[in-house]
């Protein structure tokens, strides 16, 4: 009889994967050994895979410069980063060895791209795609930007107030328009709060942009809030934006970029399953197309790809601390932290990870809740991306049972307040970096940031 948690594994999904193999009854994540992980630094623990950066990257330009080369595509492809998603020196130091470009979205991000230039990781050439909601001093960090010389910094208008905000830019300025997607029919609301109507946009460039003298329109900026999905609902907002910018181009020369923002998914489940290839073979060829059909020159592509680029690189791991019965059916595994505080999108979006088994392949398995440490009755985990249930293997006295969440390098350390004061004052965790070395790809490892000490709670709340 199959009931080990091994047996479990590959019944259920395609195993081994690229990311994911079993040596002598323990897990592998790329290669790495993370019981050895473990012992060295215990748990709970927070993992960075810094080359699944890069491979993620080089994996969408390659896609996309394929796409373009099988259409004759005539305009370029330029990958943005949005900070965002992981704001650290680690992940941007890492993205940035892909010539690479970036994108904001506040006024402190401007400090970032300061910080960059000085130590040398970027130039002034760069493309700097400038989104979000313009306060004043997300407007003047972006004039001093463009004061110092760099002048692909881009300003994308979020309303239609905002070109006022720029009068303090005292030279020439490229600026981009960002549209306003009408939102998929499950959301409250019809149209994003983001952006320019798409009736709008054309009259709103006659009256105010055209004659300006003091900026171009260089780029227009679509994003779709749920993803690039092969759905109805995708492909009829992509050609919306593609026509709004034929119509566009005819009116204004000068521009001569699409920006269509990020979306594409990371996998969640062991069970994911997305063509990359189609979809961006599909988005350049509907792009080509419709310009080809309005007589206008292909745009340059730009993505800003956040989770794709750094999602992939995180992990989580934990230890079963407790085993509770609370009925004849419910068994709980109590995890040595918080999903609260620790993965905050597993509580505030019911985001489901590849979660494993990081040991003990070779027990049996059963069906278990995990729960967290805070005193909130919804700090638990209770299913998968591809079933209604989390199955782990059944504890033995005297032998811990250690499990990790992947893909979880993308917003959780932000929206879990890092290094901040966090629900029932559950600390952050240790977080470490994993690297290769470039002669022997052997991997090594550096501590990032150490358990977050009573202290430092103690200093941000004043005592």
């Amino acid at each position: 009889m199959k009931n080990k948690y091994i047996d479990l594994i590959e019944q259920t999904f395609e195993f081994p994967q690229d990311e994911f193999t079993v040596k002598d009854n323990e897990l592998y994540f790329h290669e790495v050994p993370l019981m050895d992980i473990i012992k060295q630094y215990g748990t709970p623990l927070k993992i960075s895979y810094l080359p699944k950066i890069s491979q993620q990257i080089n994996r969408a330009k390659r896609m996309f410069n394929v796409a373009m080369a099988k259409v004759d595509y005539r305009g370029s492809y330029n990958y943005c980063y949005c900070t965002k998603s992981s704001h650290f020196s680690f992940v941007l130091e890492e993205a940035l060895k892909n010539d690479i470009n970036l994108e904001t979205s506040s006024a402190y991000d401007i400090h970032i791209i300061n910080a960059l230039y000085d130590s040398g990781l970027i130039n002034k050439d760069i493309f700097i795609v400038c989104n979000g909601f313009k306060r004043p001093q997300y407007v003047e960090n972006i004039a001093n930007l463009i004061k110092q010389g760099f002048t692909n910094t881009i300003p994308v208008l979020d309303n239609k107030q905002e070109l006022d905000l720029l009068d303090i830019i005292d030279c020439p300025c490229q600026i981009g328009i960002r549209i306003a997607a009408e939102e998929e029919p499950k959301f409250d609301f019809y149209t994003s709060r983001l952006g320019i109507r798409y009736n709008d946009i054309i009259p709103y460039y006659n009256e105010r942009i055209k004659n300006n003298k003091n900026v171009k329109l260089k780029m227009l900026h679509f994003f779709i809030n749920t993803g690039i999905k092969d759905t109805a609902y995708y492909w009829n907002e992509l050609h919306k934006c593609i026509q709004v910018y034929c119509d566009l181009k005819k009116l204004a020369p000068e521009l001569d970029s699409l920006n269509i923002g990020g979306g594409f998914p990371i996998k969640n489940s062991l069970a994911f399953d997305y063509d990359y290839e189609y979809m961006t073979e599909e988005i350049v060829a509907q792009i080509k197309n419709t310009c080809n059909a309005n007589g206008v020159e292909e745009p340059n592509i730009f993505t800003e790809f956040g989770s794709f680029t750094v999602g992939e690189s995180g992990a989580a791991l934990f230890s079963i601390i407790n085993q509770k019965q609370q009925n004849d059916r419910e068994s709980w595994y109590m995890i040595d932290s918080s999903f609260m505080t620790t993965l905050p999108d597993i509580w505030g979006i019911n985001q489901r990870y590849p979660l494993l088994a990081i040991n003990n392949w070779d027990k049996e398995y059963q069906r278990v809740f995990l729960g967290g440490l805070t005193c909130d009755s919804e700090d638990y985990y209770s299913g998968e991306a591809h079933s209604n249930a989390v199955f782990l293997p059944k504890l033995t006295p005297g032998d811990t049972q250690y499990i990790g969440f992947f893909h979880t390098g993308a917003y959780q350390e932000s929206l879990g307040g890092f290094g901040g004061i966090q629900h029932c004052l559950i600390p952050a965790p240790k977080h470490i970096i994993i690297d290769r070395n470039k002669d022997d790809n052997e991997y090594y490892t550096r501590l990032f940031a150490k358990e977050q000490s009573y202290r430092s709670m103690m200093r941000i709340l004043g005592y």
